[in-house]
C-alpha cells in the first residue's frame, strides 16, 4: 500500500514528471507514491525522470491485462543526491 497516490493519465509531458517532482518534494523521504499514467511518452519519461533524481523504482506495470494505464510505485530517495 502506498503512502500517497497520484492520477496523471489525464497530462501529457513534460507536466507529467512536474506533478511526479512536486509531490516527491513535499513527502518524507522513504515514502512511496503510487503514480498512474499512461502513454509512450509519459511511461518512458517519469520512471527514467524519478530514477535520475535518485528515487527508487518499486514497480511498473499494467494497472490490469491489456490496460493501457500503468502504475509506478516509487519510494523516495532517504537523501538528496
Amino acid at each position: 500500500m502506498a503512502d500517497h497516490h497520484l492520477d496523471i493519465t489525464g497530462d501529457v509531458c513534460p507536466m507529467t514528471f512536474v506533478k511526479t517532482k512536486l509531490l516527491l518534494e513535499r513527502i518524507k523521504p522513504g515514502e512511496t507514491v503510487d503514480i498512474r499514467l499512461t502513454g509512450q511518452e509519459p511511461l518512458a519519461n517519469v520512471p527514467r525522470s524519478v530514477a535520475e533524481h535518485g528515487h527508487e523504482i518499486v514497480t511498473c506495470a499494467p494497472e490490469s491485462d491489456g490496460s493501457p494505464i500503468h502504475r509506478l510505485i516509487v519510494r523516495k530517495a532517504l537523501s538528496s543526491p
